[in-house]
């Protein structure tokens, strides 16, 4: 199973679960668990081969439905019967996932620097990176895409935070998790479809500029999704600017639970 912490306030309060992106972890959340944690309970987990989470075994077919599977048993081992969910770049993949396939169990999504389309930028990014990831140090291509993304001086604390926890990553978990990038393009345009009854607040850094554009055309479309731009942040916005974080992700939650 998945490592996971969980902050208690009490039986009644509304579950809030965080899921990060590649290269992080729990910990990335750092700036939200203690303002969360004064009205919400909170689930931390550890995606696969990420953090604490290193014991986990890749097998053949294993794709993102794989990752939501396993958040999902967390979920029973804690008897969460419903969930918030926020989720944090590649994270908003697993997050979407989940409300995919477990529709019941989530209660609404807030989605941060999210990754819902790639263009032709990112595409050659990622195929670059497929053909060389088996002979170069991951960490060389890690830090490559964490400037690429996030490029200025302002968004130094969030480029520090996931290379540093990227470090912590083994070459081979490094190769599996790229390997799913292979999948995303006409997966992730299913989910914006098979998502669209689940509540989806879409909060993005205004630099965020590799990403942003196809969330503001997928939000025009569709009538249950919102979005909310946060000035002076880029890609992991939940560090750039997290009270404006905070405060968006905690009032959409509000509404939604009651």
């Amino acid at each position: 199973m998945l490592y996971f912490k969980t902050y208690m306030k009490d039986k009644e309060a509304p579950w809030v679960t965080f899921i990060h992106g590649a290269g992080g972890s729990s910990t990335i959340w750092f700036k939200q668990i203690r303002y969360f944690r004064k009205d919400f309970n909170i689930l931390l987990v550890d995606l696969r081969g990420h953090g604490r989470s290193t014991e986990v075994i890749w097998k053949k077919d294993d794709s993102f439905k794989t990752l939501a599977a396993e958040v999902i048993e967390v979920l029973d081992e804690l008897n969460i019967e419903k969930t918030h969910i926020i989720g944090m770049s590649l994270g908003t993949i697993v997050s979407q996932t989940i409300a995919n396939r477990y529709p019941e169990r989530v209660s609404s999504l807030v989605l941060g620097g999210a990754i819902i389309s790639l263009d032709i930028r990112t595409k050659f990014l990622l195929m670059v990176g497929r053909l060389t990831k088996n002979f170069i140090p991951f960490m060389l291509l890690y830090k490559l895409f964490a400037w690429i993304i996030m490029p200025k001086k302002a968004h130094e604390e969030s480029r520090l935070a996931f290379i540093n926890e990227a470090k912590k990553m083994s070459q081979k978990q490094f190769v599996k998790w790229f390997s799913l990038t292979k999948l995303i393009n006409p997966y992730l345009s299913h989910l914006q479809v098979a998502t669209k009854t689940i509540p989806t607040l879409f909060i993005m850094g205004e630099e965020d500029y590799l990403f942003i554009p196809p969330v503001e055309k997928v939000v025009k479309e569709n009538g249950n999704f919102s979005l909310e731009v946060i000035k002076d942040s880029g890609h992991v916005c939940n560090i750039d600017q997290p009270e404006r974080f905070n405060d968006l992700s905690k009032a959409f939650i509000s509404v939604h639970s009651v």
